[in-house]
């Protein structure tokens, strides 16, 4: 008999019951105590700043990801890279050429920031508020008109 799925938002359990998808995301960063984990948190408050009603949740074993009526981007962690991708990047436009991974694909697009390299925040605002924009058109023409 398969076992029901845990919600995203409740993946790890503390002693005292689930722990949220904020306070997994906060402990990730605390437990990465390098450049990621502060970059991780730049890109965190970035994306809490262009869009405050964004939702946080964790998926994929353990991967920050903001939504907002859908995925928006996540914050993968590797050695060489903090990679923020975008779910739908591939549609968005990027005048200040902030994607620079990921291009091959025709949907997704990546953010990937190194050891070292500055932020363009009001670039990554502009380009996080232009996926919330995709999401919003996207939900709301998937609603069917009221009669």
């Amino acid at each position: 008999m398969p076992r029901a799925s845990t919600p995203s938002k409740l993946l790890a359990t503390a002693a005292d019951g689930p722990v949220d998808a904020a306070q997994q995301i906060d402990a990730k960063i605390a437990a990465l105590d390098d450049w990621r984990g502060t970059t991780l948190a730049q890109l965190r408050s970035i994306i809490h700043k262009a869009d405050p009603d964004v939702v946080e949740t964790v998926k994929w074993r353990g991967v920050p990801v903001w939504e907002h009526d859908g995925i928006l981007c996540t914050g993968e962690t590797y050695k060489a890279a903090v990679k923020m991708t975008f779910a739908h990047g591939a549609k968005l436009d990027d005048p200040a050429g902030l994607f620079n991974a990921s291009l091959e694909g025709n949907t997704r697009r990546a953010i990937d920031v190194h050891e070292g390299e500055k932020i363009n925040a009001t670039a990554l605002k502009a380009l996080i508020r232009s996926a919330v924009a995709f999401n919003v058109a996207k939900a709301g023409a998937k609603k069917p008109s009221a009669r």
